[in-house]
């Protein structure tokens, strides 16, 4: 037996074990329940059928050699092969009476979409190995598709499902601008009809196959042959539309879909601060959620109307800044211990203090200070009133005036207020915050401070022999990361309108490290990207939360295999990566501290 049989043999009973998994596990079953094409596809299908195709496409794509009959003989095979443990599971059923007992979700309605509702299930795996193996030769037939036609037809096939999963979501949308003729048109309950489907991936195959071919060319062409007033010109342009586009977005989005971008908003916030620690300076900090609590345990003391508050609480807006330096000197202070600390010593050493403040929180011994584990109650929203909500009100009115007939709107007084209450309302001072980060990250990244901080990311001991000062820097890095964990944890506390120690477990700095990895270590568009591919698209996609950390495992797994660098990195890190350039170039710093 060649090598190359081997391979086949090997990667197509890999790919059965992750499809027999996927059925065990309960996800395909779940996932069956959500129409991508109403009536027609699901998917959990896609999740289960999509197996042969894409090891199919890997065995032959790996034939550089092969004709192309050998290409489908080994595609055809990886797929049958595919197929070969899902059938032992049918086989063992047949036997096994009471295998639920042992395993939950081998149940019948897994059976019937194994069996492609069979009532005979020996045929019934038989006929879906059959299936299994022509997928394979269609996978086998995609490696033959040339680049210029492979990579448009998968982007707007992954976008096309995209629409159908978020179908649900779009309606939404869509409802109070659409009539409902047009919508049952458009969409069933789940998914999209089949006809909007079709013409929407022939028109996004038909858009990036012009930008691949010439559009983006032509653009870069364009802007390069612009005066730099033209430029700039586009610039101002660009930011303008952006923000109407970003004040007008909760109208557009009601109050669900705003709710879920003010959470994706407090994860951008936490990500850009802690992005300043690992992704430029490198220092892995797993303790994030202390700077986090701080900010929301401050706000809480500050302005809660409870015992725990002061006898006369402050508004929001003062002690915001009150929360955001108490946070920094937090992490000024848990610098300090682990200052020579490095790697997996440090994340350790972080993680202790993450695990210690919330110890701290929960036990009595702090009760009557911060309520322990019942908490903080009886915390206001945040408002604006008076003078400032007046001037807000004469510019805001006109433009809501304008917008009504759209069903638009922005920001609106009641009663001579301004409340930030509602999830539309809050969405503002979260855009607000992530703007101020996105600011000082990117003025940060450009200067002097971060390219020592990438010096000492790089190699600490010749970042100290080039003469940055490592001890500044290193502290300097814990204490500007914190400050946006404070002013995250501060508006988190203004929102829910009570904090309590569970909010602030360890799975938070997880969640925020995980949104950097697979966004792009020191990228700040990755910490966006990050945050929506992890925090927004489960909590679109609710139904399924129970598989959500099992979800996070996969996908930091495919990340680091697949594109270790992240979904949009940094030029510097992608260079790191992939190992292009010099090591002059890769690594920008300044021999001077």
């Amino acid at each position: 037996m060649n090598e190359q049989l081997k391979r086949t043999i090997k990667l197509g009973l890999i790919a059965g074990g992750i499809a027999l998994s996927l059925g065990m596990i309960g996800i395909v079953e779940s996932f069956n329940g959500r129409f991508v094409i109403t009536d027609l596809l699901t998917l959990g299908q896609i999740l289960l059928f999509g197996v042969p195709l894409v090891v199919g496409f890997l065995v032959s794509s790996k034939l550089k050699d092969s004709n192309l009959g050998g290409k489908l003989l080994h595609g055809g095979l990886a797929g049958l092969l595919s197929g070969v443990p899902i059938f032992g599971l049918l086989l063992i059923t047949l036997v096994w009476e009471t295998i639920r007992d042992s395993f939950i979700n081998v149940e019948p309605d897994l059976i019937a979409i194994l069996t492609l509702n069979n009532e005979n299930v020996v045929v019934g795996g038989l006929l879906l190995i059959a299936v299994f193996g022509v997928l394979g030769l269609v996978g086998v037939g995609f490696t033959l598709l040339p680049n210029r036609l492979r990579r448009p037809i998968s982007t707007s096939l992954a976008w096309t499902i995209g629409a159908g999963v978020m179908s649900d979501i779009l309606i939404g949308v869509l409802r109070p601008r659409m009539s409902q003729d047009t919508l049952r048109s458009l969409f069933g309950n789940t998914g999209l009809q089949p006809i909007p489907f079709a013409v929407l991936f022939v028109l996004l195959t038909a858009v990036f196959f012009w930008w691949q071919q010439g559009g983006q060319t032509s653009y870069r062409k364009m802007r390069q042959n612009l005066t730099p007033k033209q430029q700039k010109n586009g610039r101002r342009i660009s930011i303008s539309l952006l923000v109407i586009f970003l004040l007008i977005l909760p109208s557009l989005l009601g109050v669900y879909l705003s709710e879920i971008f003010n959470e994706v908003g407090r994860f951008i916030l936490m990500g850009l601060g802690l992005n300043i620690a690992i992704g430029l300076a490198g220092l892995l900090d797993l303790g994030y959620v202390t700077n986090f609590a701080v900010g929301a345990y401050i706000m809480a003391l500050l302005t809660s109307n409870s015992d725990f508050g002061l006898s006369e609480p402050v508004s929001f807006w003062l002690a915001v800044p009150v929360c955001i330096v108490a946070a920094m000197f937090t992490g000024f202070v848990l610098a300090l211990p682990v200052l020579k600390m490095r790697g997996d010593y440090l994340a350790i050493a972080t993680l202790g203090f993450g695990e210690i403040i919330r110890v701290l929180a929960r036990s009595d011994a702090l009760k009557p200070f911060i309520g322990g584990a019942q908490g903080i109650l009886q915390i206001p929203n945040a408002k604006i009133g008076g003078f400032f909500a007046e001037a807000l009100g004469f510019v805001l009115n006109p433009i809501n005036n304008f917008l009504e007939p759209f069903n638009l709107g922005i920001l609106a007084t009641k009663d001579g207020e301004i409340i930030f209450g509602n999830p539309p309302q809050l969405y503002y001072l979260f855009i607000l915050a992530s703007l101020l980060m996105l600011f000082v990250s990117r003025r940060l990244n450009n200067s002097r401070t971060g390219r020592r901080w990438m010096a000492i990311r790089e190699d600490e001991d010749v970042a100290a022999a080039m003469g940055i000062n490592t001890t500044n820097a290193k502290v300097l890095a814990f204490t500007l990361s914190a400050a946006s964990g404070g002013l995250a944890g501060a508006i988190f506390a203004a929102k829910l309108g009570s904090i309590f120690p569970s909010s602030f477990e360890l799975l938070i700095s997880v969640n925020v490290l995980s949104l950097i990895i697979v966004g792009g270590l020191g990228s700040i568009p990755g910490v966006i990207v990050g945050a929506f591919a992890l925090v927004g698209i489960p909590q679109l996609l609710s139904e399924f939360a129970e598989f959500r950390l099992l979800l996070y495992g996969i996908a930091l797994i495919v990340m680091m295999l697949v594109r270790p660098e992240g979904l949009w990195p940094s030029e510097v890190h992608r260079r790191e990566i992939q190992g292009e350039g010099d090591d002059e170039t890769a690594v920008p710093v300044t021999a001077k501290s």
